[in-house]
């Protein structure tokens, strides 16, 4: 009892079976004519945005919320921070909430930027003073200006976010909760703001995001839940839940048939099918064949996928390339099926799931050809090795278009591990191969009129 008690007081965000539905209306006068009890027919159509949605969220943990647009991401992070009142389930948060979740929710346009931080500050429980001691950090991080002083409806959408963002992060939130906002920002400002959320982590905060960018999501997040018209497929791994992501916007992650949007919610058959069907896919990804491997696959298999190498700048198989050198990225597909015009593909991701680069033979326009069915194909991509030292996994990927559909025939997620040997490392990924010259001042400089000089600030 004791070790379930002390367990509870770390979750910061416990979301308990959560539905949300809405009642659509035809027309308008159906609407007033059930509001005024005129009709005793039901007149409306129940629409469910989330069904039965359960997971927690421990504190000082980074989490991420993935899917499709309409797979209720906006709406699950509106019920944690009590902007919508779920339909059914519950939701306790243990903590302070701060949340960023659209432009101009909880803000009055025609306050100033000032007054609507006292406004945001009021309604998060801070007395005037606390707010005043506040004022300085939040007006150095929007670093909007004198423009603080007019009214927010003059606002640009990237002045809006970085006010917003600046007083969500500097009201002392144990939890912050973030919905895809910062897209807004310009480049420098979004880097500021990723740079506060590790500083966030660093103290121990815990912290929501749902973003739509997956290089963020696997970079900062400690674990990422997808969900999928209102269903959760799963949670795990931020690289394991993108590739799962991937699979879905594809169309190749099946749900289970339900008769009904009702019965998905309340039959606990499906439930348990779409839990199953994760287990599955999780147990198929550890094991294939009696051996260990990590590899996802899918696709319709009208082409397949029958061998992946490497080769080196000699031309010998190995999974190990010297930085600088060549090296080619080899595949044989065999077609099942004649297809129009197929694409090969290769990406390169981290370990921890960041895609770094890739290319296809569309891109390269290498190869835009129709292929009969029986046919065999080779193909290598050749290029120089300028990532940095360390391991990589490669993924593969046979695809194309018909008519306007895009479609998999097969794609292997991680099938390759590559270890990058080199005996100079420099910043991020990739190496710029930045050839360097050191000259005294005063040499005539080649750089003509193209220069920004900074002064120092005595």
């Amino acid at each position: 009892m004791e070790e379930k008690k002390e367990e509870t007081m770390h979750v910061a965000i416990a979301v308990e079976n959560v539905c949300k539905v809405y009642r659509l209306y035809d027309k308008p006068t159906d609407r007033l004519k059930e509001a005024l009890k005129l009709t005793r027919k039901q007149k409306y159509h129940e629409s469910y945005a989330l069904s039965n949605v359960s997971f927690d969220v421990r504190q000082g943990e980074c989490v991420g919320i993935i899917g499709t647009n309409g797979s209720g991401k906006s709406t699950i992070l509106k019920i944690i921070t009590g902007v919508l009142n779920p339909s059914s389930g519950s939701v306790t948060v243990n903590g302070r909430i701060s949340a960023l979740l659209e432009l101009g929710a909880g803000f009055n346009q025609e306050y100033s930027g000032i007054e609507n931080i006292y406004l945001n500050g009021t309604m998060n429980g801070f007395s005037e003073e606390e707010i005043k001691a506040r004022m300085q950090d939040i007006l150095d991080f929007a670093d909007i200006g004198d423009y603080v002083y007019q009214p927010v409806k003059t606002y640009s959408s990237g002045m809006f976010v970085r006010l917003a963002f600046s007083v969500a992060i500097n009201i002392d939130p144990e939890i912050l909760i973030v919905d895809e906002a910062l897209s807004v920002g310009d480049v420098f400002f979004q880097a500021k703001c990723y740079h506060k959320f590790e500083e966030f982590k660093r103290m121990g905060k815990t912290i929501m995001i749902v973003s739509h960018d997956l290089s963020s999501i696997a970079k900062y997040c400690d674990r990422v839940i997808l969900l999928n018209q209102g269903v959760k497929l799963g949670e795990g791994s931020p690289k394991e839940m993108i590739d799962d992501f991937k699979r879905v916007l594809v169309g190749q992650y099946e749900l289970p048939e339900s008769k009904s949007e009702q019965s998905l919610v309340n039959d606990a058959e499906v439930q348990e099918a779409v839990q199953s069907q994760a287990a599955a896919q999780k147990r198929a990804r550890q094991q294939s064949d009696g051996r260990e491997t990590k590899t996802l696959e899918y696709g319709t298999q009208e082409a397949v996928i029958e061998e992946i190498y490497l080769t080196d700048d000699r031309g010998t198989q190995t999974n190990a390339i010297i930085k600088g050198l060549s090296f080619s990225i080899c595949m044989r597909v065999r077609f099942q099926q004649d297809l129009p015009a197929p694409i090969f593909a290769f990406s390169i991701k981290t370990a921890k799931g960041t895609e770094i680069t890739g290319t296809n033979t569309m891109f390269e326009k290498a190869f835009l050809e129709p292929v009969k069915a029986g046919a065999v194909k080779d193909i290598r991509f050749t290029q120089k090795m300028s990532l940095q030292g360390g391991e990589y996994l490669i993924s593969f990927g046979v695809t194309g278009y018909e008519g306007n559909d895009f479609k998999v025939y097969h794609r292997l997620y991680d099938a390759l591990d590559v270890t990058v040997v080199s005996d100079k490392n420099t910043v991020g990924y990739y190496d710029m191969d930045s050839k360097v010259v050191v000259r005294d001042a005063h040499e005539k400089s080649d750089l003509g009129d193209n220069i920004i000089k900074y002064t120092k600030i005595q």
